[in-house]
């Protein structure tokens, strides 16, 4: 599938354009932010690299082809490798779509109830270190990278893949009228806790109020929900 066809375009909501400033602001405080966070920490990030390379055969780096930015153009994005090399994404696919169909995927137990998780809680493909880098969401820092590039911001709603937005409505396609992000109002609120429909009513949300100030708020509730490993598994 070599090119998306998008369900949305900026004439069909024209609250993008009335965005312009804010959007231009955030550009330049994404590359600022991205760029820092690359630079500063890169022996953190080299470390990381080396511990995959030497518990797994493979690349330390990910490349997923099929991940889609705003208006569902499609982008690589870069992420550590968690997984062994090679591995079938058809189990990701069945998952994904029943995701989508409002099915939870999986459920845990949690002081004493049985709740309900819309997420692969105990995947095979994934390696011991690819577990503490996903419970950290330290898996997805190589997509800076993205973010340098313009395809991805640092708030957004996640980036969904050709398989998943092929499943999409076109309301459900309206997630992606603005550029996805490395965390999301979803991200630090609901992340693996509620089904299909209401995360996309938070990107909704998010979508029709971002602010700097929301923006900002994100961002700094983001290190909280990564130490407490909410909704990572």
């Amino acid at each position: 599938m070599s090119g998306v066809e998008p369900y949305v375009t900026t004439d069909d909501f024209p609250v993008v354009e009335q965005k312009r400033i804010y959007e231009a602001v955030k550009r330049i405080q994404d590359f600022t932010m991205a760029l820092m966070a690359l630079v500063l920490l890169s022996p953190l990030w080299l470390l990381f690299a080396l511990i995959i390379k030497l518990t797994s055969s493979g690349p330390a780096i990910y490349k997923q082809t099929e991940a889609l930015g705003r208006y569902g153009r499609r982008i690589t994005m870069y992420k550590f490798r968690t997984m062994y090399a090679d591995m079938d994404n058809a189990h990701h696919k069945e998952a994904i779509a029943k995701f989508v169909q409002g099915e939870h995927l999986d459920t845990i137990q949690k002081d004493g109830q049985k709740l309900r998780v819309y997420k692969i809680t105990r995947d095979p493909r994934v390696t011991s270190v690819g577990r503490i880098l996903r419970k950290s969401g330290l898996d997805e820092i190589p997509q800076l990278v993205n973010v340098l590039r313009g395809e991805l911001s640092i708030v957004g709603p996640r980036p969904p893949l050709v398989y998943e937005y092929e499943l999409y409505s076109k309301e459900h396609g309206r997630r992606l009228e603005v550029l996805p992000g490395i965390t999301g109002l979803y991200q630090v609120t609901a992340r693996s806790q509620v089904p299909f429909e209401k995360m996309v009513e938070i990107d909704m949300d998010y979508i029709r109020r971002r602010s700097y100030w929301l923006d900002l708020k994100i961002i700094l509730m983001t290190p909280w929900v990564l130490l407490t490993g909410m909704g990572a598994y």
